[in-house]
């Protein structure tokens, strides 16, 4: 039985920012911003908010991930670390995905090309202007969303009481993580049905582009259990690729992949004064621990603590930040400094 069935209705709207300029030069006269909130907003004698939690999701996704049962049966259940009846939880689609703007929406190559620090600062416009939020409890991500929250570490370090960064490291994306997003991105761009992004149907590159995807979030110990034949192994690879193809947009990849092209902590990382916890994994293809790049600038961090989640065979790879069963243990710890 899901616990998911005792939680409240989730509620979903839209935030309009008017006339936002984006990094790369780049205007909208209007970026609809889709967020899904779940349990009630809480305030103090003094109006300040006290029990907003911010929930990123990663490259690709969407606020909803969040509401999978995986997910929200372990956290947001009666009793659990993030009790919807406790928390107001706010769960956004960043901009370039879900039912927020978006190539795909009808721009196509016209739209600006977003950075993180357009993403970024769109969270904050919502939390702040859209949800009257001074002060988060907690602002989780994983993935792409957890290197938006070691910058929500910084860039508005006064209004976060603790960050729980999954799967990201503290570092810009460079070596064999940035030569994948390039594989993929040039999978698309230089695929001539791509037609610099005018194209009626899926260019072929979309598919090359996630075979990359595919690899990069693999799970080796489990997807052998889970696929020991041939057969077993093709069967699971045609619906995980079907999956994907059903789901995905050509250009919202491209945009989606090139988005972390600014992304770099390190020379903030000494701003950053809310207890942190990074959590990553150790069969993590795309954030690998042998870098050695999580244990080393985690020690600029006041307050900071990393953990690596050690793999077996019921490891999930890079998306063992979408099943808290692996880390709930270090978020109850992170929310217990105060």
């Amino acid at each position: 039985m899901h616990l998911i069935s005792t939680l409240p209705e989730p509620v979903s709207d839209t935030f309009r920012i008017r006339d936002m300029r984006f990094a790369d030069g780049g205007r909208l006269a209007e970026v609809r911003l889709h967020y899904t909130t779940l349990g009630t907003l809480q305030r103090d004698a003094e109006g300040r908010a006290t029990n907003a939690v911010l929930l990123l999701h990663g490259t690709g996704g969407n606020g909803q991930a969040f509401l999978r049962p995986q997910f929200a049966d372990v956290l947001f259940g009666p009793g659990q670390l993030l009790d919807a009846g406790r928390y107001f939880l706010i769960m956004p689609d960043g901009i370039g995905h879900g039912r927020s703007s978006k190539p795909s929406a009808g721009l196509r190559a016209d739209f600006p090309h977003y950075s993180y620090a357009d993403m970024v600062a769109a969270q904050h416009a919502l939390i702040t202007q859209g949800l009257g939020i001074d002060r988060l409890r907690l602002v989780l991500g994983t993935s792409m969303g957890g290197m938006h929250t070691w910058m929500w570490g910084y860039l508005h370090a006064a209004m976060v009481d603790a960050l729980l960064p999954l799967a990201a490291l503290p570092a810009p994306i460079a070596g064999r993580n940035r030569m994948l997003r390039r594989m993929a991105i040039d999978a698309i761009r230089n695929d001539p049905a791509w037609n610099n992004g005018a194209y009626e149907r899926q260019p072929p590159g979309l598919t090359t582009a996630i075979y990359i995807l595919l690899l990069m979030i693999s799970a080796p110990a489990r997807w052998q259990a889970e696929a020991p034949t041939a057969s077993a192994a093709d069967t699971m690879f045609e619906r995980m690729l079907g999956e994907y193809q059903a789901s995905l947009d050509a250009n919202d990849l491209l945009y989606q992949f090139e988005s972390a092209r600014d992304y770099d902590p390190t020379p903030y990382l000494e701003q950053i004064c809310a207890p942190l916890l990074a959590v990553n994994f150790a069969d993590d293809l795309v954030n690998p621990p042998e870098l050695g790049i999580l244990e080393r600038e985690i020690k600029r961090v006041a307050g900071g603590e990393a953990v690596v989640i050690p793999a077996n065979a019921a490891s999930y790879g890079h998306r063992g930040h979408s099943w808290p069963i692996l880390w709930q243990i270090h978020l109850e710890r992170l929310l217990a400094r105060r």
